[in-house]
């Protein structure tokens, strides 16, 4: 009996290991011109249907009403690839809201409907710094490999504290 209670508690250690392991983390996927991004869906507060944005259009961040709030709009598109998505109409655009570790909500005008996927957590690597300083998508501090039927889909996951320069530089002084 003794060896039942050391068996039986074994292999639940085992099962929790086995868990800890492969634990999934959930990503909103979506891709931005030849990229896929992703956000941690904990960072995620909605998504909508694509709403007017106001600004001088002299810089890739705008504004938008939600609610009785105003919230910053970041055009990823635009700040990645210096051309904005005019050939998708917005009425199929939409707009994922999320928010910051400071409590500020920030917009990413996307394309298509992002997709959630579970990534284990094995496939999800951090980016080198020399990249991050060295490409457009400093934005980003992980990727994502997911293997799929044919190849693998790479997925570049944003930080939300990092959308804007100007928390960027705050952050880093």
């Amino acid at each position: 009996m003794n060896t039942n209670l050391i068996n039986s508690q074994f292999g639940d250690a085992e099962q929790l290991q086995a868990r800890e392991i492969t634990s999934l983390f959930k990503l909103l996927v979506f891709d931005m011109g030849n990229i896929n991004l992703a956000l941690p869906i904990k960072s995620v507060h909605k998504v909508l249907k694509y709403t007017a944005v106001y600004g001088s259009g002299v810089q890739p961040v705008g504004v938008t009403h939600l609610g009785d709030s105003e919230v910053t709009v970041v055009d990823l598109h635009r700040r990645f690839f210096k051309s904005t998505q005019t050939s998708v109409p917005n009425s199929s655009r939409y707009l994922v809201i999320v928010r910051n570790t400071t409590g500020e909500l920030y917009g990413i005008p996307v394309a298509d409907t992002p997709l959630l996927i579970e990534v284990p957590s094995s496939q999800i690597r951090a980016l080198p710094e020399s990249y991050r300083r060295a490409d457009t998508l400093d934005v980003a501090s992980h990727v994502a490999v997911i293997p799929q039927e044919t190849t693998s889909l790479t997925v570049f996951m944003l930080d939300v504290d990092l959308l804007l320069p100007i928390f960027q530089e705050l952050a880093s002084s």
